[in-house]
Order: structure tokens, then sequence, then C-alpha cells
């Protein structure tokens, strides 16, 4: 470093790259070894190892404004690329093992993170797709979930920064870049458990996107990610329910589309893994409502008879959404299946047979293999077989193994 501190193309030699990417690996494994303990060994070569990551982001950038994405394919570009993660997953490691009282969650966020954002969040916008690395949304994912409300001011600036870029990379297909689309929602998920309020300290259509790539999400093939949005989902709208100054803005944005969506996905025979959560969701929904929970109009009052009420209006909307998405059904048959999705004192098991003899009605799933919409029920039979069989083999003496015997004294 002292040597490059004179001349800046030190550091761009291919052999003083590897020789950096094996200082940083090693310094990463005492660091999962000795926890906080590696604080003082991090802040003698903190900023310096910024100043390379610098070096490395602008350097990449220049070779790419040259010669277009092919750089990141050249020997030079790729070497750099590795010695910019090694500085991503050494902070990753930091900040996870982090704690008090050598780097407490105030003194890392006050210390460590402010000179992070510059360099990392910049190269990450600016750069091509093909070259920002998936390690950056590791990294704040973990500085959310670990340091929580002390970063709560930093979240809408990282979300600026990532947030619309990798959702353009993503959203194209379903294929293209699959570990940034799985580090992009766990990256969301952790904003929506750890810091909440950050989603509603940024713009209006930036609120919008993060509902728009949840909704995104929960329409995936991929059923990891099919069930990551899901769960965000539940999460965004308990976190919305306990949040009275944002949730009626909210519901009037937000809440008659969401219930179409997971309408749309529960009826489309590829998400029926998700039966569970769909039910949960929309019963949710529906118990918000009809609880008189959202005290704005869901509906445009202008052009709404008078005495209009959500509830009899969300009745309705459903209804014609039912009728016109699947025309083999009768009037008959849609109104009493509504009519049993508004009583408030189904629970929770009786709305999902509710949902799923209503979803076997349907020509389209008449046809199919819906055992998948079954799953909750074959999986506590399975339970239940397994553990009457443990009970057999438990009352005849040497019959489990050692590894099986549960001790209760321990």
């Amino acid at each position: 470093m002292d040597h490059a501190s004179k001349n800046i193309e030190a550091l761009i030699d291919p052999n003083a790259i590897k020789e950096i990417i094996k200082i940083l690996k090693t310094n990463n494994r005492v660091c999962g070894s000795v926890g906080s303990l590696f604080t003082t060994q991090l802040q003698t070569f903190f900023l310096e190892m910024l100043n390379v990551y610098k070096v490395y982001s602008e350097r990449i950038s220049a070779a790419i404004a040259q010669q277009g994405a092919i750089a990141t394919k050249m020997s030079l570009v790729r070497t750099m690329r590795s010695a910019k993660k090694e500085v991503l997953r050494l902070l990753v490691t930091f900040i996870d093992k982090s704690g008090p009282p050598e780097a407490g969650p105030q003194e890392v966020a006050q210390g460590f993170i402010p000179p992070v954002l510059d360099p990392i969040l910049g190269d990450y916008q600016r750069n091509i797709a093909g070259a920002r690395d998936p390690e950056v949304l590791t990294l704040f994912t973990t500085v959310i979930s670990k340091l929580k409300h002390h970063v709560l001011n930093d979240v809408p600036r990282v979300m600026e920064a990532v947030f619309e870029c990798t959702l353009l990379m993503i959203t194209t297909n379903f294929e293209d870049y699959p570990e940034h689309r799985i580090r992009f929602f766990e990256f969301l998920k952790s904003i929506n458990q750890y810091c909440f309020p950050a989603l509603f300290s940024i713009p209006s259509e930036h609120q919008k996107l993060v509902v728009d790539s949840v909704v995104w999400a929960m329409k995936h093939t991929e059923r990891n990610i099919a069930d990551t949005g899901l769960d965000i989902l539940h999460d965004l709208l308990m976190n919305v329910t306990k949040t009275p100054n944002v949730a009626q803005g909210f519901y009037q944005q937000f809440l008659l589309s969401l219930i179409q969506d997971v309408f749309a996905v529960m009826t489309d025979r590829l998400h029926k893994t998700g039966f569970r959560m769909h039910a949960t969701l929309l019963q949710m929904m529906f118990h918000i409502v009809l609880t008189n929970q959202v005290t704005v109009p869901l509906f445009d009052p202008s052009k709404a008879p008078a005495g209009q009420t959500n509830q009899v209006f969300l009745r309705d909307h459903i209804s014609n959404l039912l009728i016109m998405s699947f025309p083999n059904l009768t009037r008959t048959q849609v109104s009493k299946f509504v009519e049993g999705m508004f009583d408030l004192k189904m629970d929770l098991p009786s709305f999902k047979t509710h949902l799923r003899d209503f979803l076997i009605q349907l020509k389209e799933f008449s046809v199919e293999d819906n055992s998948g919409l079954f799953r909750d029920e074959t999986e506590k039979k399975a339970l239940e077989r397994e553990q009457a069989i443990m009970a057999q083999r438990s009352a005849v003496p040497g019959m489990l193994k050692p590894s099986e015997v549960v001790d209760d004294d321990l």
C-alpha cells in the first residue's frame, strides 16, 4: 500500500491484485473466528481498503466505457472484480459478527457505514447490469438485518441507489441474473422486517415500485422467489395495520389491486404450493375491509351510488371479477363463494377449505393434479404417521438409535 500511495498504477498489477485478494481472504477468515475483536484490526486498514475498492471500480468503469460490455470478460477486469467481491465479503462478515463491547450496533452504524455508502453504492448504480456485484445487495441486507433502526436514516439512500436499477435487471424475464434476484428480495424483506418506516420516507413512485416488485415476486415461477414474495406481502400488510399514519393511504392506493393480484396468482394453476399463504393473505385483506379498518373509499366516490360502502363495493367487485374471469361459473356459484369469503366467523382452516372447494370447481383445475392445494393436510398426516411410528418404536427397549433418544434431563 505504501508503494501504491506513490504510484496508483501499482494496484493495477495483476500480481498485486492477487496478493490483495489473499490478504482480504485471510482477514475474512480471522474476522469470522474472532468476531467483534476484529474491530481494531479493521480500523487499521478500513479506509485504505475502501480506496482500493474505489480505484478498481473506476478502472472497471473506464474499461467498460471504452470497450463496452465485453470488457467484463477481460482477465484484468475479472481479477479486479474478484478483489472488489472480497472487500464486500469481508465487510459482510465483520458486520454480521459485530457486537458489544468492541463494535455495538450504534458504533458500527456511525463509524463504518457512512464511509461505505459513497464508493459502493455509487459504483453499483453507475455500472452496467453485467458489472453489478450481487454481494452489494448481500452487504446491505446484512447491514439492515444486524444494525436495524440504527441505519434507518440511511435506508432511503441505499434504496435510491440499488432498488430501481436492480429491478430493471431482474424483471426483464424470469431467467437472467438469478443471484441478483434472490439477493434483491432478501434485501427488500430485511427492510420490511427491520426498517419498515423507511419504506414510506421514499418518493411515492418508489413506494409503488416496492409493491410492484413484491407482486412480481409472487408471480414468479421459481418457488423460492414466489414464496419470498408472499412472505414479504404478509409482513408488509402486518406492518401497515400497525402504522395508522400510513395505513389509509396504502389501502386506498394498493389494497384493491393486491386482492386482485393474489386472486390471479391463486387461480393461475402454476402456484398451487403457495395456496396456504394465498388463503392467509386474502382472509387478512378481507378482514381489514370487513372490520372497517379502511376508512377511505376503495372506489371512486364520483361514480358510486349514494350510500356506497367499501364492504358492498368489494363484494360486487370480486363477484364481477370472477364472472368475467371464469365464464363457466354461474352467478349462483359465484354469489355463494363470495358470501362465504365475507363470513367473519370463518377461521383460517375453514376459509382455506372454502377457497379450495371453489378452485376445484373451476374447469381449469378439474383436469389437473391438485395435490398442491392439500399440501398442509398432507404434511400434517405425514408428521402424525411419523410420530405414531416413533411412539411404537420407543415402546420397545433397544429399538431406537442413541441419536433418536430424547433425554429430558439435557
